[in-house]
């Protein structure tokens, strides 16, 4: 993936978390708890980087000077979790963006092939909407990939599509550049690798299990 489309996370606190949700003996409530907290910055950084909804915007501070921010348009926004575990940060995200239009999306990973098998989708319009696509792993882009064939066949335009996810790895963004180049991605870490097995590693696990406490 191409730096200029990919935002990588820089925060002295995601170190502390990553530990948390990594360790392997961390108990099912502590991990959703690190991680809901973990996913809060992802969703925030998010918001300040999609760009069919960012504008500049000068105001004023209460001691008569101007301050040169930006404003985030979240009425256009629509919010699609992959299910399951991307309804983890679903929730995180609609905690920030109430107001966002819900979208949801299953599909499944064949274990023994990993390619994705999709199920069902269910979307509001998608038409010039800033559409911030979640799913916490990217590994090797399958899943996300086919998510974004349905958005893209539904209506939505490639550029306004923002893929948001807490651990990705350099296959799986290069994969979706390949296909997708006009996507961005906002991460809170690029992981090593991928193992013969598809999985990401150092990983973290199985997100929805460890997240949803089905383990």
């Amino acid at each position: 993936m191409s730096e200029e489309n990919t935002t990588v996370l820089q925060c002295l606190s995601l170190n502390h978390l990553f530990t948390k949700i990594r360790d392997k003996d961390t108990k099912p409530e502590d991990f959703r708890k690190y991680s809901m907290r973990l996913m809060t910055i992802l969703t925030e950084e998010s918001l300040a980087v999609a760009n069919n909804s960012v504008t500049k915007k000068t105001v004023i501070t209460p001691t008569g000077a101007k301050f040169d921010g930006i404003d985030v348009n979240t009425s256009n926004m629509v919010a699609v979790s992959i299910i399951r575990a991307g309804d983890s940060l679903l929730e995180c995200f609609l905690n920030v963006v109430p107001e966002a239009a819900v979208g949801k999306i299953l599909i499944q990973r064949n274990e023994e092939t990993a390619e994705p098998i999709l199920y069902y989708d269910k979307l509001p319009p998608l038409e010039n909407k800033q559409i911030m696509l979640l799913d916490p792993m990217l590994a090797t882009g399958g899943s996300a990939m086919c998510a974004i064939d349905v958005l893209i066949n539904k209506g939505a335009e490639e550029e306004n599509i923002l893929f948001i996810n807490v651990v990705c790895c350099p296959e799986g963004l290069k994969n979706m550049n390949s296909k997708f180049p006009k996507i961005k991605v906002v991460t809170a870490c690029i992981d090593e690798c991928l193992n013969d097995k598809s999985y990401i590693m150092p990983g973290l696990g199985d997100y929805g299990d460890r997240f949803f406490n089905s383990v």
